[in-house]
């Protein structure tokens, strides 16, 4: 019994990373309950890499390339590490729950491959915003802290991915992502939680913050978090009947997206 679980959670690990990422990993896992139920605990680990890979790469930036052009490329780069994952379901969601139809059509145009004009519009002023928001992190006095953010982010956005996974209905039942994730319970999603909260105490205090300090970020993040995640789940809910795959998506990139700005809002203030 014992090996089966230990088994069990090896391939729950390397299905997160397979599932959010583009990081090679050269083993073949089933996609099934038992596993991808327990995967979602690890979601925040593969945001972890992500967020590590950020901040090598935004130090290799910083060397050679002012804030702006390296702000552009970092974010590209954070967007090829999801292989644009994250961003297709926010211009899917853009262009089913602003289209402003009922409820079946609105997941009709979620399920097209193609992106309609809200779509487009709703990537390119995200996008323009965290690039923003990078840039003027990368310029920031506290330049220290740039890395740190970067490395515990990801793993706030995509541990909410599992508490809305869990906390939420799926619109589409039996199809699409309600399948793979049915078995998903409470407790995993609480466990994901943790792993964000205590990397975020650990990183901030390892670049040199202190415990109050480092204390009102995890508070920050917490709040941002729970509010902007909380609201989105609740309003996407209510427009579509539950949640999908895309809608997941579109939370991880809104979340992202506000605690960079609640970076740059308290680093201001």
């Amino acid at each position: 019994m014992v090996h089966r679980e230990l088994k069990l959670q090896a391939q729950a690990l390397v299905a997160a990373f397979q599932f959010l990422t583009r990081f090679p990993v050269p083993v073949s896992v089933p996609f099934h309950g038992a596993v991808l139920s327990r995967s979602v605990v690890y979601f925040p680990i593969a945001g972890a890499m992500i967020g590590a890979c950020l901040y090598a790469f935004a130090w290799l930036l910083a060397l050679f390339v002012p804030a702006w052009p390296g702000a552009v490329l970092l974010l590209i780069f954070w967007t090829a590490l999801s292989g644009g994952l994250h961003l297709d379901g926010w211009m899917d969601t853009a262009d089913g729950v602003l289209s402003h139809r009922s409820r079946e059509r609105m997941l009709e145009i979620m399920k097209d491959s193609r992106v309609g004009a809200m779509g487009v519009l709703a990537a390119v002023f995200l996008l323009l915003f965290k690039a923003s928001l990078l840039a003027e992190l990368m310029q920031h006095e506290n330049i220290k802290l740039y890395g740190p953010l970067l490395v515990v982010i990801p793993m706030w956005s995509r541990a909410w991915m599992s508490t809305a996974i869990a906390g939420w209905p799926f619109a589409r039942k039996g199809e699409g992502i309600a399948i793979l994730f049915h078995e998903v319970k409470h407790a995993q999603a609480a466990a994901a939680l943790l792993l964000p909260a205590g990397a975020t105490a650990l990183v901030l205090r390892f670049a040199g913050m202190g415990s109050e300090d480092s204390l009102h970020w995890l508070l920050i993040f917490a709040f941002c978090t729970f509010s902007v995640g909380g609201i989105l789940a609740a309003w996407l809910n209510h427009k579509l009947g539950g949640l999908t795959g895309d809608t997941y998506g579109a939370m991880n990139e809104a979340i992202e997206a506000s605690l960079l700005f609640a970076a740059v809002i308290w680093l201001h203030a």
